[in-house]
């Protein structure tokens, strides 16, 4: 397994992280994603703390927060050994109460001893907004994020899902009103999904914020185990849940360079979509997360390939994104000198 530092912080976190999306008590609302009961869960957590991984993230709105519940369970003999992320704000499927949602001073203060609760821990290592809230100021906000990390039942908070302009604001005010700073971003990247270069990556890393990434293979769709016929099929996950919008006709090419690239390197394509997001700058840790004990075994498999430059060269012009202003093609050459120079 491979380790690195977290964002501005001391911590050390396995570069393959364990999601815990899937962790349910029996929650029906997405019966496509949640469908890991308490015993499987307890399998996966024990074979990833076996492969290294210290590293574990799930939210309170997974399956109602019985993900946390499963979660906690699971890592509580081993709590001094990880460390956990959870988040707050958004909104779950059974709870609608508008008092009960996004990042107001009154809900985060709620909710994270709520999570606390759920998870059966005393402090919570990373507390990630999971959303921007467009209802509540964003002083109000991070004050509030503020009080939790001051109250000593956080240690270190997170964004997830943010543009990079409230990102920004976010970081200046903290700074102006020494309130405590976010150490790093939760953000969906893959080769489907690259989004996150044109100005998250370069604002992260002018803030020396760390970047997790979820949904590595975009939500299964990069594992190879779709066809055009699947998807057709009423009980496939992609007929209920699409939340990306993946374009697939433009997805199945890219799984055709993965399987040429897995097979002149002898390992599996899920593994060449989660090896090239940890050759990406700015990537601290991938989560993985699995309904399979044979899936989490392969996904752990990433962390020791090392995809070839022309490998790494042939998945990005595969994918490439459109530029847009203002990473046009006016300041691109720029960019590429400071790339050259290892900036």
């Amino acid at each position: 397994m491979q380790y690195a530092t977290l964002g501005n912080t001391g911590l050390v976190v396995s570069r393959l992280g364990f999601g815990a999306l899937t962790f349910t008590q029996g929650n029906q609302t997405l019966s496509t994603v949640y469908k890991v009961g308490a015993g499987l869960a307890d399998e996966l957590v024990g074979r990833a703390l076996d492969a290294g991984v210290n590293f574990f993230d799930t939210a309170d709105v997974y399956a109602d927060g019985e993900s946390e519940v499963l979660l906690g369970q699971a890592l509580k003999p081993h709590r001094d050994k990880v460390v956990i992320t959870t988040k707050v704000g958004n909104r779950g499927t059974t709870d609608r109460e508008l008092l009960r949602t996004g990042l107001s001073k009154r809900h985060i203060l709620w909710s994270v001893d709520q999570s606390l609760k759920r998870l059966g821990t005393d402090w919570i290592d990373f507390y990630v907004a999971h959303r921007e809230d467009p209802f509540t100021p964003l002083e109000e906000t991070l004050e509030a994020f503020d009080a939790v990390v001051r109250a000593g039942k956080v240690r270190h908070i997170g964004f997830s899902n943010w543009s990079a302009w409230t990102v920004s604001a976010a970081m200046e005010i903290q700074k102006a009103r020494g309130l405590t700073p976010f150490t790093h971003g939760q953000m969906y990247y893959s080769l489907l999904g690259r989004d996150v270069e044109r100005d998250i990556v370069p604002m992260m890393q002018r803030y020396g914020l760390g970047m997790t990434v979820w949904s590595p293979l975009a939500f299964g769709f990069l594992s190879g185990a779709y066809s055009r016929e699947d998807l057709t099929k009423p009980d496939n996950r992609f007929s209920s849940f699409d939340p990306l919008g993946i374009d697939k006709e433009k997805g199945f090419a890219v799984i055709e360079v993965m399987r040429r690239i897995a097979a002149a390197r002898a390992i599996t394509v899920p593994q060449v979509a989660i090896a090239w997001l940890l050759a990406r700058p700015g990537v601290t840790s991938v989560l993985i997360g699995a309904t399979k004990m044979h899936q989490l075994d392969d996904n752990l498999g990433a962390a020791d390939v090392r995809l070839t430059d022309e490998d790494m060269a042939e998945l990005n012009e595969a994918t490439k994104i459109d530029m847009i202003y203002a990473t046009s093609a006016w300041i691109e050459p720029d960019r590429k000198v400071t790339r050259a120079l290892g900036r």
